[in-house]
């Protein structure tokens, strides 16, 4: 199989997790990865964060057991590194960190546009690989990450995603080109759909509702379609039939977004310039 994929519920145990686990960038999304880890059960004790500029949040976490920027030399049978720093200053930080990096341990990135070969060539250390893209939603726990290995065991593997599903669900792809395309539709995609309440708004001022309003009802509508989608085991072309009346106010506005010119030709080009573009930054 080319891809599997864990559902949201079969949230991670990890009490039992064993060795350290060394965060290295504890931004927003490296921060919503940690949070979820110990909701699920992680020892603080085992976590080591590597952060120069760590936020207030994730300095309290040190009174938990955290262990904030320890010394090198402190850090022991490290089974885990999660990498979250910005891919811009990878080439400068993943050389530091790579002396705690054993042959027993996997390597997870959620760096954009850092490829498993630009991982291998910076660590030069023989070690599991797992390069990862989660999205904005991760944050609240609702988000999800692609994520494809390299030279990990089935073990390393299964601890991998159970690292990656503290932030919601997880799929597995076979093929690292498929990446690009992951950072276009999920990456970037929460842009989007912000875009489309933007814009829902604005079409809704200009028919003539206050501001207020029209940006009220754009954002309560995209929350609960997004909702009735997730909850629904229908995908979005049912769900977008059944509330579609013949002859009704939402076939005239469909035929404008459906025709030839419309929305779906709109999206295509948009995910695809925006696959261009990470395979670009991928050198």
């Amino acid at each position: 199989m080319n891809a599997s994929s864990h559902a949201p519920s079969e949230n991670p145990d990890l009490h039992d997790f064993s060795g350290s686990l060394v965060l290295v960038g504890a931004g927003k999304m490296g921060g919503a990865l940690l949070e979820g880890w110990l909701r699920f059960g992680l020892d603080p004790k085992k976590v080591a964060v590597v952060e120069p500029s760590p936020s207030p949040e994730i300095a309290t976490l040190s009174q938990r057991g955290v262990r904030l920027n320890p010394d090198r030399a402190t850090l022991s049978r490290v089974t885990a590194v999660v990498i979250a720093v910005k891919p811009q200053v990878a080439a400068v930080a993943l050389p530091v960190i790579a002396p705690m990096i054993a042959m027993s341990t996997v390597v997870i990135s959620i760096m954009a546009g850092r490829t498993l070969q630009f991982l291998s060539d910076t660590l030069q250390r023989p070690c599991a690989l797992v390069r990862a893209m989660p999205n904005l939603p991760a944050s609240l726990g609702h988000g999800i990450t692609v994520a494809v290995p390299r030279q990990a065991s089935s073990a390393q593997r299964n601890l991998a995603d159970r690292l990656l599903r503290a932030t919601g669900s997880v799929e597995w792809v076979a093929d690292e080109l498929l990446m690009d395309a992951v950072t276009a539709v999920s990456g970037s995609g929460p842009a989007y759909v912000f875009l489309l309440a933007e814009a829902l708004a604005q079409a809704g001022a200009a028919a003539g509702l206050p501001q207020a309003l029209a940006e009220k009802l754009a954002r309560e509508t995209v929350i609960g379609a997004g909702e009735l989608l997730h909850r629904s085991g229908l995908g979005a072309a049912a769900l977008r039939e059944n509330v579609t009346s013949p002859g009704g106010t939402t076939a005239a506005a469909l035929k404008v977004l459906m025709d030839g010119n419309g929305l779906a030709r709109l999206m295509r080009e948009a995910v695809q310039a925006a696959t261009d573009r990470s395979r670009q930054l991928a050198g």
